[in-house]
Order: structure tokens, then sequence, then C-alpha cells
């Protein structure tokens, strides 16, 4: 990209390439889409919210931290969510494409960071999937009731997504039911309560034995924050001191906020629908 081009520029270059692989994943073969991590403000002023369901999990989010925060990666995930914002037919049909050109199926992670912010963006994924039945796509979510909604009802038969604890929408999940995976503080407390650990395989939260449980991200400050708790027992204590789980970004510009809602366009994908949030199915169907 030209380096003479303003942030703001090249906010508006479309990206060349939408999948990527990072070390953790590119050993089990999954290709992985990005959006910015939770709350802030594009090079244009636009203000954003990626994740509307977060809860506690915005405080210890490992996607605000570390290497994310580097201005050329957080530029990249903010480039990908200005393409969808702007041209949601123009990025799924690139999609598409994309994964067509994979020399075989391939497996793709849905959000390192963000979330189905919209119901549009949600169905945009929708269409992906149904071009590509031969690949497998997973997911973890906090969209519960966006899910419930508009997944559930009839699930594709290549998708598999996983209920993540720590999120506003936490009370509307069932662990009997639905496919739910929580943080703990250490692998021992993970065991200790029963959970089966996915460390080994970030494919073992969505095709392994239930419940899943995940080590938090060894990252100091965050650590502290949250103690011995699970980030579904941390979530209930800041339901019950009355903050909604729901974070209130500042007017600070890297925790602006904003609806997320695709530009009206002619395709009835890029429709725009109010940012209401939901998740996975009761019963979500296994990949074969």
């Amino acid at each position: 990209m030209d380096s003479g081009l303003s942030a703001a520029q090249r906010l508006a270059v479309r990206p060349d390439r939408l999948l990527t692989q990072n070390r953790n994943l590119r050993r089990d073969g999954i290709f992985n889409w990005c959006l910015p991590a939770w709350a802030g403000r594009m090079a244009d002023g636009r203000t954003y919210n990626a994740c509307p369901s977060a809860g506690i999990c915005a405080k210890v989010c490992y996607a605000r931290a570390g290497t994310y925060r580097f201005r050329t990666v957080r530029e990249r995930h903010e480039r990908n969510l200005a393409y969808v914002l702007d041209d949601l037919p123009g990025f799924t049909a690139q999609m598409i494409a994309e994964i067509g050109r994979k020399r075989r199926s391939i497996i793709v992670r849905i959000h390192d960071a963000g979330d189905f912010f919209s119901d549009a963006y949600l169905h945009s994924w929708l269409s992906i999937m149904a071009a590509h039945p031969g690949c497998r796509f997973y997911s973890y979510t906090k969209e519960v009731r966006r899910f419930k909604r508009l997944v559930e009802p009839c699930p594709p038969p290549n998708f598999r997504w996983a209920y993540s604890f720590g999120g506003a929408q936490d009370g509307l999940l069932d662990e009997h039911r639905d496919r739910v995976v929580d943080v703990f503080p250490t692998v021992e407390a993970l065991v200790a309560a029963g959970y089966h650990d996915q460390s080994a395989s970030d494919l073992l939260a969505i095709d392994g034995p239930a419940p899943v449980g995940i080590p938090a991200n060894h990252i100091p400050h965050f650590l502290k924050l949250q103690g011995p708790r699970t980030f579904r027992g941390w979530q209930h204590e800041a339901d019950d001191a009355g903050q909604h789980c729901r974070q209130r970004p500042s007017k600070r510009p890297e925790r602006g906020s904003r609806e997320l809602t695709p530009k009206r366009t002619s395709s009835p994908a890029a429709a725009s629908i109010p940012s209401s949030t939901s998740s996975a199915s009761a019963h979500p169907r296994r990949f074969t």
C-alpha cells in the first residue's frame, strides 16, 4: 500500500486478501477473518462497536493487547470493517471468490476478533457458507439472540459455533442445551470444574467434548483483573452489581461506539437492519 496515503485514504483501500492465518491456526489448516475488537474510532472519524454484546470480556480481551495494537494490524482490521460497512455485497462476492480459489476445501474461523454485529452482516456469512458447502466454518459468538433468531431455525450443515461466556446475553444460555465456552484463570481450575481444555486445537471448541474451557491468556494485567473467577462467574457478579454486562464506551476516540449497519444498496444482503444481538443453535449440527 502506498505509504504516502493518509490514514483515512488507507482505510478506503479494499483489501487484496481477506483471509489470513496465524501460527496457532495454521497448524490445523485454519484460515481466519478478523474485525477490530470491541469499540473504537476509525481514521475517517466513524466510531464503531464490532462487539455489541461484549460484557466483562471487553476488560480483558486479548485482541486489545499485544500485536493487535500495532498500527498496521489495527488498520488492517478496521479496513476490513470499513469494507463490510461500505460495500457488503462486494465483501461477500470477494470472500466467495477467494475461498473458491483455494486448491482444497478449507476451514474458516470467522472472527479472531469482532462478532456478528448486525443481521445483514450475519446473512452475508450465511450466503458465503451456502456458496461453499464443502468448506467448514466456525465461530465463537456472544450474539445469542441474533443466532437463535436467524441461525437456529435452519443451521447450515457446514457451520459450527460456540457461545462464549462473558457477554451481555449470558442469561439466555443453557449449558445443558447450548454449546458454551468459558474462560478459566488456569488449566488446573478448568479441569477441576469438569471442563475440557481446547488448548491442543482451536477445533476442539466446536468438535470436542463439552463443556469447553479455555485457559486465560498469559497477559499479567488481565490475569490480575480476572483473579480466580471464570468469565461466567465474573459476568454474573457484574450483572448482580447492576452493571448489566454491557461496557459503556466513553467519549474518548478509542472507545467510540455507534450502531453498525452496512450502507443501503439494492442487494437484500446489505439491507439496513437494527443491530439486535444473538447467538447459536440449541443443537448445532456437527461437521461430517
